[in-house]
């Protein structure tokens, strides 16, 4: 063991102590300067290309995502959100329509605000061939969404046709052929008179006329062979066609539901005693057809002694055939008429008739009905009235 005191600590020789440097005031004031951190080295898989690759794509996925996703919200709340429209308006789907035509017509129209986004919306919901064809309103306001459910719902808007009971054949197709809701051309020939329904069709716009003639036809003819079926069995009727040629005269006699079947029993009971019906309206029939008698035609006395097949105060029995389109109410009316024995009536100036089973009888009901007329006229006179017609109550019936 070494104890030399001069070889210092451990056996080695201690340094001579480093001389002091003296420095000046600002080298003195300077900071000096600490130590640096380690080197940092990037690790092998870093710096690999395939990894920065894949990092990049990554953060494009997350941004595509998230554009998408704001795209989404924003389309989905447009979709759902109010539509532009202010008022209501039709809109009409033609057969084989795609979603985008459709979708460009309602953007064109100011019905939807933006034709993309309804159509993106439209197959988004799975319903590109679920439009159907057809005509709907559209509600103010109406999203996008909610103009796709309506025209997938196939809930077009309904026209209506009404063809009142008592027109005549030719007055009914004139209504169909002004209905513009309707297309095609009328038939060239007019079907037997009595022959259509007194009802009201309904229809989507784009029907044919020839349609609607069709189903008017097939439901008067159904409408009759039901009621005939059930009708009484001491009816002095000899076929179908007599039948509905007695209902149109009742029709024509009375808008009443609460006397049509008593009228009914009038004719019926006067062709069981062999007498002429003597109905005005056959009169009219006779001298003008299915055009009917223009406004501003009285009827005159003369008239009614006028020769033609339909005129019953001078032929004997029921006309060749009806002289208008009966109703259910008139129909029914003559398959079961009420037991009486009027043989007559006569307007009473209320709008119904009175009746009576005696041409003594008949004749008072006309002589008030003439004094109610006469009041009538005097009336309108003092008011200014200029009318004159001599149409109003039947005339009396012939002894």
């Amino acid at each position: 063991m070494n104890t030399n005191p001069s070889d210092g600590e451990f056996g080695r020789r201690p340094e001579p102590p480093k001389p002091i440097v003296p420095k000046s005031a600002s080298e003195a004031l300077r900071p000096e300067q600490g130590t640096p951190p380690p080197k940092r080295t990037r690790s092998r898989a870093s710096r690999n290309q395939f990894v920065v690759f894949l990092n990049f794509m990554l953060s494009l996925v997350i941004l595509a995502v998230i554009v998408a996703g704001g795209a989404v919200y924003f389309g989905k709340r447009e979709f759902e959100g109010p539509g532009p429209t202010t008022t209501a308006q039709t809109f009409m789907v033609k057969p084989g329509t795609g979603v985008q035509d459709i979708a460009d017509q309602l953007e064109r129209r100011g019905l939807i605000s933006d034709a993309r986004i309804f159509r993106l919306g439209v197959r988004a919901y799975g319903n590109d061939m679920a439009l159907k064809t057809g005509e709907y309103e559209i509600k103010p306001g109406a999203s996008m969404h909610e103009v796709m459910e309506l025209l997938k719902s196939g809930k077009s808007v309904m026209y209506s046709l009404t063809i009142p009971e008592g027109l005549t054949v030719e007055q009914a197709f004139q209504r169909i052929a002004e209905q513009d809701a309707l297309t095609g051309d009328m038939p060239a020939t007019l079907p037997p008179e009595g022959s259509l329904a007194t009802d009201t069709q309904r229809f989507m716009r784009g029907a044919t006329r020839q349609q609607i003639i069709d189903k008017m036809l097939a439901h008067q003819k159904q409408l009759v062979e039901d009621i005939w079926d059930r009708r009484s069995p001491d009816l002095p009727l000899a076929d179908i066609n007599e039948f509905v040629t007695l209902a149109s005269i009742v029709e024509k006699e009375t808008g009443r539901n609460d006397e049509r079947s008593r009228v009914a029993a009038v004719f019926i009971n006067r062709l069981n005693k062999n007498m002429r019906l003597q109905s005005d309206p056959t009169i009219l029939y006779g001298l003008f057809g299915g055009k009917g008698r223009p406004s501003d035609r009285p009827i005159y006395q003369s008239d009614i002694q006028k020769p033609t097949p339909y005129n019953t105060y001078v032929i004997n029995g029921l006309p060749p055939t009806p002289i208008a389109n009966p109703g259910k109410a008139s129909l029914e009316a003559v398959a079961n008429p009420s037991k009486t024995d009027d043989l007559y009536f006569v307007a009473d100036g209320t709008g119904g008739h009175v009746f009576a089973k005696s041409l003594n009888e008949h004749n008072e009901n006309v002589a008030r009905w003439r004094a109610v007329q006469k009041k009538q006229a005097e009336e309108a006179a003092k008011a200014g009235e200029t009318q004159g017609t001599t149409e109003g109550a039947p005339a009396p019936a012939a002894q």
